[in-house]
């Protein structure tokens, strides 16, 4: 899974990353997108009754994502056409790539990565990037900034190996240090 910017990521591209290396690139939406008549701002995909609907899973085969009717608090039971749903409704990736992709934009893991995940990313790279002086540095080519993003996060994560795989320094004053005697009362 990839975390991205609308500004470095096109939609063709996300199709393409989707399609040939099997990435799912979850982005936000841009304050001025249009979002179909499925989906209500937020972004919640909704059913044509104002149901929210959670994802349920990606089928590789058939390359649809699908949607259902969660369980708990469903407006189902005073809908008029329940007799006649089945409840579950599926969607294709190629029909809007920001909502769907292989994350669907409503789905709670798609929210986990942006609300959670990302904000905590783009202060560690930010930090990454003026620690190895990248701030001065302007790339215009996408392979360039692809080649420097991968040694940042190459450098971050040896950085991580390293402080996890020291061992503890030694309390040089342990034999010095007080220690409580016990006290056998009984």
């Amino acid at each position: 899974m990839v975390t991205g910017d609308m500004a470095y990521i096109n939609l063709e591209r996300q199709r393409l990353i989707r399609e040939q290396m099997n990435v799912a690139v979850v982005t936000k939406l841009r304050a001025d997108m249009i979002l179909p008549d499925e989906f209500d701002p937020g972004p919640v995909l909704t059913c044509e009754h104002g149901q929210p609907l959670e994802w349920l899973g990606f089928d590789a085969r058939d390359r649809l994502h699908w949607f259902g009717v969660p369980q708990v608090d469903s407006l189902c039971t005073l809908c008029w056409q329940r007799s006649e749903c089945s409840q579950q409704f599926s969607f294709s990736p190629e029909r809007h790539e920001i909502l769907y992709g292989l994350i669907p934009l409503s789905s709670r893991v798609a929210q986990t990565l942006l609300k959670q995940v990302r904000p905590w990313i783009e202060a560690s790279q930010s930090y990454e990037k003026n620690q190895l002086g990248l701030g001065t540095v302007f790339l215009n080519s996408l392979r360039i900034a692809w080649i420097y993003g991968l040694l940042a996060d190459a450098i971050a994560l040896l950085r991580a190996r390293v402080a996890l795989g020291k061992p503890p320094e030694p309390i040089l004053l342990r034999e010095l240090a007080s220690k409580q005697p016990l006290l056998n009362l009984e």
